[in-house]
Order: C-alpha cells, then sequence, then structure tokens
C-alpha cells in the first residue's frame, strides 16, 4: 500500500513538471515568434501600423489561460473557498437534521 501511495505521488509530480516544461517552451516560442514578427513588421514598414500587435495579444491570451491552467491559480474558485463551502453545507445539513427531530 505504501509504496503504491509512493509511485502515485512520484506519478502525479512527473506529470506536474512535464505541465510546466510545457508551459515554459510554449512561452518561449511565444516571446520568440512575436519577435521575429515584429522585427518583420519594423522591416516592412516600420511599425507605422504595428500589425504583429494582433498576432501577440490573440496568442498572449492562450498563453495566459494556459499559465492559469498549469499553475492552477483560480482566484475565485480556491482550496480556501472550496473549504467554506463545505463547511457551510454541512453545518446547513446539521441544522437541518436537528430541525426535523425537534
Amino acid at each position: 500500500m505504501e509504496t503504491e501511495n509512493r509511485d502515485n505521488k512520484y506519478f502525479k509530480a512527473k506529470r506536474r513538471v512535464a505541465e510546466i516544461k510545457k508551459f515554459y517552451s510554449s512561452l518561449m516560442f511565444y516571446v520568440i515568434f512575436i519577435a521575429m514578427l515584429a522585427g518583420i513588421n519594423y522591416y516592412t514598414n516600420e511599425l507605422r501600423y504595428p500589425w504583429f500587435l494582433w498576432a501577440a495579444f490573440g496568442w498572449g491570451i492562450g498563453i495566459f489561460f494556459q499559465a492559469l491552467k498549469t499553475f492552477r491559480w483560480t482566484p475565485f474558485i480556491g482550496k480556501n473557498w472550496e473549504d467554506r463551502k463545505l463547511k457551510q453545507f454541512m453545518e446547513e445539513e446539521e441544522k437541518n437534521n436537528n430541525k426535523n427531530w425537534n
């Protein structure tokens, strides 16, 4: 049983490291590609119309959501929220059960 638990933790950690590695490689490609587009934009019209910003914005939204998923950042529904709601519902259920018996 202990060995299975240790293996499970290892595979979860390995999967998490792979997620983080994938995010950083995506971020690196984003920076390189947008820099290339900015260079092309500057070469063609000296940034009179910075069209590369459309690509940066669109792709940046995707990178942002990938970061949220990778680093498990949920500002509104986090672990504390779950714990508070569980406690609240358990207390409400206990009150309802006590009312039925009185």
